[in-house]
């Protein structure tokens, strides 16, 4: 099998972290020197006084390796706006938890030296596309890496919330909302509200609802080719949709949120360095090796 180089990568950074244009200007550098060209989103280009920097579209057409610099909410941001393009991304960790992005800022270097040699690898994530259907109109809302979250906003009642998969009445939810995510999702607010950790090579779909008032009311995993259609009932002024935390909507009394597995998917490139069950013990605080393993390892 032939490894291709990578000659074309694209750069977005989170403009507020501290010290990003030095680091951005330092990378840049450093790839043109290995003979990459280099294009920069907008938003980065003119935090650093780059005139010649690239919308979505644009950076990603051109771009064939993605490297975002920031945390998570920066890498679902790209996710989100170039998954039509199917380019890989590297997210460079400079957030807190960082399960999106999982090579450090002290590996940025050593990781990119082997991945424009072509030796990585782009694990294939999973996305869900959502729609809204209001009266007769249907709008597709857009893509998902993360979740859908279906919440009652800043009003304190309940939400009744109809839930049918393959066109199959399952059960109405009564409580705060429900959260469908992805395995890449499931270490999100999924987690946080009792939902089970997926390992993100597989492709299903996790349904989580949030304070139920029926505590019957469990997490449930579909498989990938579900189709969701959720209702909400309610007679205060409705709820809200959030995707990936970062886009909203307004839903009202009768709406209907169909949820399904996207056509496209996100290739993230992993760190040479640590497994994703290594994330893990890291980001949740599993603690150390095992007794047997520790001996082993110093052996």
């Amino acid at each position: 099998m032939k490894i291709m180089k990578i000659k074309k990568i694209g750069i977005v950074a989170n403009i507020e972290k501290e010290k990003i244009a030095d680091h951005v200007k330092s990378l840049k550098k450093w790839l043109e020197e290995k003979g990459v060209e280099v294009f920069l989103e907008t938003e980065i280009s003119e935090k650093i006084g780059f005139r010649k920097g690239l919308k979505w579209n644009d950076l990603a057409r051109k771009s064939e390796l993605i490297v975002v610099l920031g945390g998570d909410g920066t890498m679902l941001r790209t996710a989100r706006c170039v998954a039509k393009h199917n380019v890989p991304i590297l997210g460079i960790n400079m957030g807190s938890f960082g399960y999106l992005t999982e090579v450090n800022l002290n590996e940025i270097y050593s990781t990119l030296e082997l991945v424009i040699c072509g030796e990585f690898v782009a694990e294939k994530r999973m996305m869900l596309n959502v729609s809204i259907k209001h009266g007769r109109t249907v709008t597709n809302v857009g893509d998902v890496l993360n979740d859908v979250v279906i919440n009652r906003g800043s009003l304190s009642r309940m939400n009744e919330l109809e839930m049918a998969v393959d066109g199959e009445y399952l059960t109405t939810y009564k409580g705060d909302g429900l959260i469908v995510s992805t395995p890449t999702g499931s270490t999100a607010y999924s987690l946080s509200a009792g939902g089970p950790i997926v390992f993100p090579g597989k492709d299903l779909i996790i349904i989580n609802p949030i304070c139920p008032h029926t505590l019957t009311n469990r997490p449930i995993i579909f498989s990938e080719d579900s189709n969701l259609k959720i209702t909400l009932w309610s007679k205060d002024k409705g709820a809200m949709l959030t995707l990936d935390g970062q886009e909203a909507y307004k839903i009202i009394s009768g709406d209907v949120v169909t949820i399904k597995k996207s056509k496209h998917v996100i290739k993230l490139v992993l760190s040479p360095y640590r497994s994703y069950g290594k994330i893990l013990r890291s980001k949740l605080g599993w603690g150390d090796l095992p007794p047997g393993a520790r001996k082993k390892k110093n052996a």
